[in-house]
């Protein structure tokens, strides 16, 4: 059995998968392939109707929302939402907690200031910075929720009367959020969702059309809302493939049990992480993140060493991002506890044969 732990395109539940080849094939009885379907069909509006519902219900999303599913990932998003929300000469605060962070902040400058609040750089991005002011006189207030390469999480959202816009690309249904919270929520879904090539966006109603600016079609939210995700051929198979792992989320009980059991996953791994003397983690403790674990060796000469008993034991995609080094275990919703529990007897393995 192979262990994925890759940070993305990820794990998806077999069954999804196995229902997903099945619709290559022959969706729905039609005879004809998901590739292949009209976008403009019954069948395919079936679709991305239960795609929606399905997110309004796992994340309660309330009245005054739009739920859109769109393309160019998250980064196509950093551009996206200041050009929809940021007026001509006007000033936007982001929180500066890593890469995704970083590049979502230098698209915005592109279209007005910006104010950087605060900034984990100095300690290489290891933190969630914390009492920082945010200015009252910003369009909105961007943060990312989970920081994919650091290993860090924000699980409260800032106190802020500003509208807040929020990437939650890596930790969207790993837990229970509030949406009337935030005025625009956006998640790549190669993560929890579903494939790559599908963005999901949770954009309030009201706070759109009020920028002054005119936007490219194609970059304008509400053009998107008034065609239902079909102002042009959507990415049929991502959605599809989005609405079976939303089923399956839905099956096991929703966002509280798949939290639940995330926690768990977590804190096994942080446990073995603290207890065994060979590794340590890379984030702050307080802000350590449920989805991508980071960590590293006290002799960073037996990091080979152990990638390579990793790759014995079918533990795939722990070697750590460039920017941290080490490892990096990414364990979304569909990565059972047994996968985690390997790489921890993996660790436990390691420790045997190098401590005396």
């Amino acid at each position: 059995m192979k262990h994925n732990f890759g940070a993305g395109p990820c794990i998806l539940p077999k069954e999804v998968f196995q229902q997903a080849s099945e619709a290559v094939i022959d969706f729905n009885n039609t005879g004809l392939s998901i590739l292949e379907i009209s976008h403009r069909s019954k069948e395919f509006e079936a679709v991305i109707d239960e795609a929606t519902q399905l997110v309004r219900e796992l994340l309660a999303v309330p009245q005054g929302y739009s739920i859109l599913f769109l393309q160019g990932g998250a980064s196509l998003q950093f551009a996206m939402a200041p050009l929809n929300l940021l007026p001509e000469g006007g000033k936007a605060a982001y929180l500066d907690t890593g890469v995704w962070a970083t590049k979502a902040l230098k698209e915005a400058k592109k279209f007005g200031t910006v104010d950087v609040v605060a900034s984990s750089i100095d300690k290489n991005y290891s933190y969630i910075p914390k009492g920082y002011a945010i200015p009252t006189d910003a369009a909105y207030f961007h943060y990312t929720a989970n920081n994919t390469i650091y290993g860090t999480e924000v699980f409260d959202k800032p106190e802020t009367a500003l509208p807040v816009v929020v990437d939650m690309s890596s930790d969207i249904f790993s837990r229970e959020i509030n949406v009337a919270d935030y005025d625009l929520i956006y998640a790549g879904a190669q993560k929890n969702m579903g494939p790559a090539g599908v963005t999901l966006v949770i954009v309030k109603d009201d706070i759109l059309g009020k920028s002054g600016r005119v936007l490219p079609s194609m970059l304008d939210y509400q053009l998107h809302i008034n065609g239902g995700s079909m102002y042009n051929t959507p990415p049929v198979y991502s959605i599809f493939v989005s609405m079976l792992n939303l089923r399956w989320l839905k099956a096991k009980g929703g966002v509280s049990v798949l939290e639940q059991e995330n926690i768990i996953k977590a804190r096994a791994l942080y446990d073995e992480i603290d207890r065994n003397p060979l590794f340590k983690g890379t984030a702050a403790v307080e802000d350590r993140s449920r989805m991508n674990v980071t960590f590293v060796m006290d002799t960073p000469e037996l990091e080979a060493e152990f990638l390579a008993l990793a790759k014995e034991r079918n533990l795939i995609g722990i070697k750590g991002h460039r920017s941290v080094g080490g490892f990096r275990a990414s364990i979304y919703n569909a990565l059972p506890l047994s996968s985690v529990n390997a790489l921890i007897d993996a660790m436990k393995e390691f420790e045997d044969t190098h401590t005396a």
